[in-house]
């Protein structure tokens, strides 16, 4: 295969390429042989920062050979080349560092539930993409493997935790790669780098075999993708629950990529510009956005009302610290237990240090209290929702911010909080209170650089329907970065 048809190839979405690959136009080995020549061209992105190109020729090989692809029982996205976030995702005997100098040499032991559903959808899996320490920031410029470049520039960031996946599927490797959200780490990565970020509700898809949730049920697997079909598919792949699961989401009334087809009814929407969190107005391009998507959605039937629900910011503030310093202590142990020794403070990144630091001092009493506001901050949320269907709002208050910003070490977790919310506001907000959140790339800075809006409400289905239209009403899938693949390099790593 040639650079030109790989190209080519990249320019299909997730839900295109099977297709192709279904109709017999195109193998599962040249799939990924045309995803390897892209991630090859793409390298300088930093993006993919684990090979494993040898297992995912062996999937292809083995997909080809079965046949399944030409019967279509494979599914919609059989045959098609993915990566996998190096977190959350575990592979087992593959590598994973979780961004974490720690845990440079560390390998899982098991395979993800997710991971397997993945797998058996027909996805072929040949590498792992880069994410800050143990998902801490909002940001992809870990000091293990250093920064991912955004391909729409080297001066801003890719966004995180799932940096690597964003900036991989936005150059067009690959058309989806998965990804986590704690406090927007699929969504804040979509919106730097105009793309499909949906973060599905508490408890659709599964934490197993290691877990029943993430950061006490803040964490939402998903993935990012450059168009709604393909996020609609990749949610019917993944969603479900596993053997022995805490909890779990109500089963969707008809698959996702079918309900997308259907426009939904008129809907009652609210929307808001301004932060839930105190801090900077939000910059006057993000508000523009925002205004648009919402003229749209009226004309295309919905009823939009302005307003804003009010929360306590204080106390999730406080209850997002507090959990995220508890996690990282259990980073502190799983560290020690690969090393064989107690970790040191230069074992890890500034910033974590300062939230094992806290975690490890942490009481029993605080940590039952951040559960407790979660809850309150959430109950005091829906009320205030109550006859709306769904919450118009930015996802990040700014454009895309600049590298060494949200990464910082401050005094202490909260202040590093402060920080990322001041640039974050809602994002945070659909994982405190569970609900599913979209954010689709309908707006752009003065200098074209990509800005996200976000959707919210209690279920999936009616996100995905309403990005569907406004897919079709503010077409965003003509829209490619300088660091496309195939188009001149804008340059190496962000130095």
């Amino acid at each position: 295969m040639d650079f030109a048809d790989a190209v080519e190839l990249g320019d299909v979405d997730a839900v295109g390429q099977a297709a192709l690959a279904a109709a017999g136009e195109v193998t599962a080995a040249e799939l990924l042989e045309a995803a390897l020549l892209r991630l090859d061209a793409g390298r300088d992105l930093n993006a993919v920062i684990t090979d494993l190109f040898a297992r995912g020729q062996q999937q292809a090989a083995d997909l080809d050979a079965s046949g399944v692809l030409r019967t279509g029982a494979a599914g919609p996205l059989a045959g098609v080349p993915f990566l996998l976030k190096d977190l959350g995702a575990s592979l087992a005997g593959a590598p994973e560092a979780m961004g974490s100098r720690a845990l440079r040499t560390h390998v899982a032991a098991e395979t993800a539930w997710i991971v397997e559903r993945y797998l058996d959808a027909g996805l072929v899996v040949f590498g792992k993409t880069n994410t800050p320490e143990w998902g801490n920031h909002c940001t992809t410029e870990p000091s293990l493997f250093g920064p991912t470049v955004n391909p729409w520039s080297p001066d801003i960031t890719p966004g995180g935790s799932s940096g690597g996946s964003a900036a991989a599927v936005a150059a067009g490797i690959v058309a989806a790669a998965s990804g986590g959200d704690g406090t927007g780490s699929i969504r804040v990565p979509a919106s730097c780098c105009g793309l499909v970020g949906l973060k599905p509700r508490r408890g659709r898809t599964s934490f197993a075999p290691g877990a029943g949730h993430g950061l006490e049920g803040l964490v939402n697997e998903h993935a990012l993708t450059r168009t709604v079909r393909d996020s609609a598919a990749l949610l019917d792949a993944v969603a479900g629950t596993a053997v022995g699961d805490p909890y779990s989401a109500p089963p969707p009334a008809e698959p996702y990529l079918q309900a997308v087809a259907t426009p939904p009814r008129s809907q009652r929407i609210l929307m808001a510009t301004a932060s839930p969190f105190p801090g900077p107005a939000t910059d006057p391009a993000v508000v523009t956005a925002v205004q648009r998507t919402a003229s749209v959605l009226e004309e295309l039937g919905h009823a939009i009302e302005a307003g804003t629900p009010r929360i306590d910011a204080d106390a999730i503030a406080d209850a997002v610290a507090v959990l995220h310093t508890v996690s990282n202590v259990a980073l502190y142990d799983l560290a020690a237990e690969h090393l064989g020794r107690q970790p040191r403070e230069d074992d890890f990144e500034p910033s974590t240090w300062v939230m094992i630091r806290e975690g490890l001092t942490t009481s029993g009493a605080q940590y039952a209290g951040a559960i407790a506001a979660v809850h309150a901050q959430t109950r005091r949320f829906a009320v205030q929702l109550v006859g709306f269907d769904a919450l118009l709002v930015p996802t990040l208050l700014t454009p895309p911010p600049p590298y060494r910003l949200l990464d910082q070490p401050r005094a202490t977790t909260r202040a590093f909080f402060d920080v990322e919310f001041a640039t974050t506001g809602w994002t945070s907000l659909a994982n405190v209170t569970g609900w599913a959140a979209i954010s689709v790339p309908v707006g752009e800075t003065p200098d074209g650089l990509p800005i996200g809006v976000q959707l919210m409400a209690p279920d999936e289905e009616i996100l995905l329907k309403l990005a569907a239209q406004l897919e079709v009403a503010l077409p965003w899938a003509g829209r490619r970065p300088a660091g496309w693949i195939g188009r001149p390099s804008f340059g190496g790593p962000h130095k």
